[in-house]
């Protein structure tokens, strides 16, 4: 029987109650109820009566605690007299920093945005400003100045491409700027290398430009064409180029043209530099030649502001040190008006016209040509003297010029002597790969009494004998291995295979496969003993990470670290002298044999100057003293003394032999047990005579061969 509270309630009804009384404990546990599970328990009225507040009490409608039914907002959010919603998540928590409870853990994240930049990137978009400001300026002098204050000289190539790319897609007049800008930087702020390396890139990117500018391949032809009339490309540059970028790219096409079309054409130079005419073209010849008018004119009329005025409208301020020099030597030459001359730079170097910079590079260009100024002027050194001195006390010339002086001319000298140590050098290699006469080389060198210089030296021989036959490469590998025990120490060849790699870029423009051949130097010289593994190490550590030259030593320990290397190293010139370490060995043994088994000591010396291997007798020191051990026979040490006596053997050779039999001891020991012993006592036999170096005599035998 139904209770009286639900009697007036139809069946329907009742039913729909009941389940939503059971839904609401469901409900209650949760802050948001899906809009759905709602839906399906709607309590409808019956046709024409009010529903009863009970249908509605499961989500809209809660009792207070007076009792009474409040509609409550939607979701639970509470209302007057009620709890709110259980978890309140809509809305936005306040955090009271001043509550004894706060947690700065609760504070919520602000992800902040950092934008991460790229060193190029940045790079590209300064010089970008540089050379728009330059075409608008047409100032040498201050675009060589901001490049410099930018640094990231590593980047200079991209430079190159950015100024020619740019400059390709304007008048003419911007073309002829850019060579000519392209020519003061060269050197002074941007390398050769770096150079070489932005017109590659710029072929590389020959097809994007031709997209964007209809006649790029010519443009792009006529740049690297006037590059190599300037002399900051060199003309090996297109061959070696063409080499690397395959036929069918723009780049191809472009090298082409300029061969073919301007650096192959009669009188090329003078229609390269002509090309673009605009009003920045002329020549530096041209330049040189009006700069000699307009001095001489002056030197005639004394017009102080017209003269200043013919300088300014040369246009070409990163040009006026051949101005300063220029003006010196007609001082020189005409001493009536050096009052005027001086009068002149003075008043150009206080109006600004010359700067100082400028000033003192024409004075250190002069100072740099005295000797050969001095063949025309006798007293040219004298005078120069009095110019300076007179300039400095003017104030228009800065004093720290006097004090580099001599500096500079001991830099000078230094020059000079380096230049004619290679001439030296050049003669001593090529009679050498003559006569192949090792001894007669070595006396040569140490008569020109420059050590320092050795490893110019060795970088000489291996260039020189890289554009050579394989006999040549044989020899000079040869001639290392002579020079390393003679008179050449180990840092030397280092230093000399540093050279060699730093340049070893410029090199592969001459040499095609410069980069193989240098790797089988630097291999062979580790299996000859010349250099340590651990040295390859430190030369490559020396050079660029990327470059050339560190890409060479990783293919040269490759090649020490493959199967049968010591073998294929040593016969890598494909036969050359025809000298192989085995067949030397076996002579050796052979000639060591007969003159124990009763020959001749003098017959055996001959048969070791036969050999024609000096570099190599420490083979014959080492193999006398295991024969010695073996046959228990010290007749091999009367050999060794006469060698010696004769120069046969040097002091070298007979340390380094001595040497290498310590190291080979631990094996020898198995054979002969009391070998130790025996190798202390020849030791000690061979220090009372004299035969090792006598910086080695205060060691004991162990330490002074090691």
């Amino acid at each position: 029987m139904a209770s009286p509270r639900e009697g007036f309630l139809t069946d329907e009804q009742r039913e729909v109650l009941k389940t939503a009384t059971q839904n609401t404990e469901i409900l209650s546990s949760s802050p948001k109820s899906p809009s759905w599970l709602m839906s399906e328990h709607q309590i409808k009225a019956p046709a024409g009566e009010r529903a009863p507040n009970v249908g509605i009490a499961v989500r809209h409608v809660r009792r207070s605690h007076s009792g009474k039914f409040v509609r409550v907002k939607k979701d639970g959010g509470g209302g007057k007299g009620t709890w709110g919603k259980l978890l309140d998540t809509d809305g936005d928590a306040h955090i009271d920093r001043n509550d004894p409870n706060y947690d700065s853990g609760e504070e919520p994240y602000q992800l902040v945005g950092s934008s991460v930049t790229d060193p190029l990137d940045e790079y590209k978009k300064k010089v970008a400003s540089i050379i728009n400001e330059y075409f608008t300026t047409g100032d040498v002098d201050l675009a060589a100045s901001e490049l410099r204050e930018l640094g990231s000289s590593e980047y200079h190539s991209y430079f190159i491409k950015r100024l020619v790319s740019m400059a390709m897609d304007r008048h003419d007049k911007e073309k002829e700027m850019t060579s000519v800008l392209l020519s003061a930087l060269y050197s002074d702020v941007i390398s050769s290398t770096q150079i070489k390396q932005g017109f590659f890139m710029l072929l590389e990117s020959a097809d994007d430009l031709a997209v964007d500018i209809l006649d790029a391949v010519e443009i792009l032809a006529l740049f690297i064409a006037r590059a190599v009339v300037d002399d900051i490309l060199p003309p090996a540059f297109v061959t070696r180029a063409k080499k690397s970028l395959p036929e069918s790219s723009k780049g191809f096409q472009v090298l082409q043209t300029a061969e073919k079309s301007y650096l192959s054409a009669p009188h090329h130079a003078e229609l390269v530099e002509r090309r673009w005419g605009g009003s920045t073209h002329v020549t530096v010849e041209e330049v040189k030649k009006r700069i000699s008018d307009l001095l001489k004119e002056y030197a005639e009329n004394g017009d102080t502001s017209e003269a200043c005025r013919c300088i300014r409208q040369l246009g070409v301020a990163f040009f006026h040190h051949e101005v300063v020099k220029r003006a010196l030597v007609l001082a020189m030459e005409m001493r009536a008006a050096d009052q005027l001359i001086l009068k002149l730079l003075k008043e150009a170097s206080e109006e600004g016209l010359i700067s100082s910079s400028q000033m003192v590079k024409g004075f250190a260009r002069l100072r740099e040509s005295l000797d050969d100024l001095a063949l025309d002027i006798p007293s040219a050194k004298s005078l120069f003297d009095s110019l300076v001195d007179r300039a400095v006390a003017d104030s228009w010339l800065d004093a720290s010029f006097v004090n580099s002086g001599d500096v500079a001319m001991t830099e000078r000298d230094d020059i000079v002597k380096l230049r004619r140590y290679k001439e030296e050098i050049v003669t001593i290699i090529h009679e050498y790969f003559l006569s192949d006469d090792i001894p007669e080389l070595i006396r040569s060198l140490e008569d020109l009494g420059l050590p320092e210089y050795n490893p110019v030296f060795l970088k000489k021989l291996i260039t020189l004998a890289m554009d050579r036959k394989n006999r040549e490469k044989e020899m000079a590998s040869v001639l290392l291995s002579a020079l390393h025990i003679e008179i050449f120490s180990t840092q030397d060849i280092v230093d000399g295979f540093v050279l060699l790699l730093e340049s070893a870029e410029d090199t592969a423009l001459d040499i095609l496969d410069a980069s193989n051949e240098l790797a089988l130097f630097l291999a062979r010289a580790v299996i000859d003993d010349v250099l340590a593994p651990l040295n390859l190490e430190e030369i490559g550590a020396r050079l660029a990470p990327n470059g050339s030259g560190s890409e060479t030593v990783h293919v040269a320990q490759s090649l020490i670290g493959a199967r049968h290397a010591g073998e294929r190293l040593l016969r890598c010139w494909g036969g050359g002298t025809g000298w192989a370490v085995e067949d030397a060995k076996d002579k050796i043994v052979k000639l060591l044999e007969e003159y124990e088994s009763g020959g001749v000591v003098g017959e055996a010396c001959q048969c070791i100057r036969d050999l024609g291997m000096p570099f190599f007798n420490h083979e014959v020191v080492k193999k006398a003293l295991v024969m010695a051990m073996e046959k228990k026979n010290d007749r091999m040490l009367d050999l060794l003394q006469e060698c010696y006596s004769e120069g046969l053997i040097t002091t070298n050779q007979m340390t380094k032999g001595f040497g290498r039999m310590k190291d080979g001891l631990d094996d020898l020991a198995l054979d002969i047990p009391n070998a130790d012993a025996k190798f202390k006592a020849y030791y000690e036999h061979a220090l009372v005579r004299g035969w090792l170096i006598p910086v080695l005599s205060a060691a004991n035998g162990d330490d002074a061969v090691a």
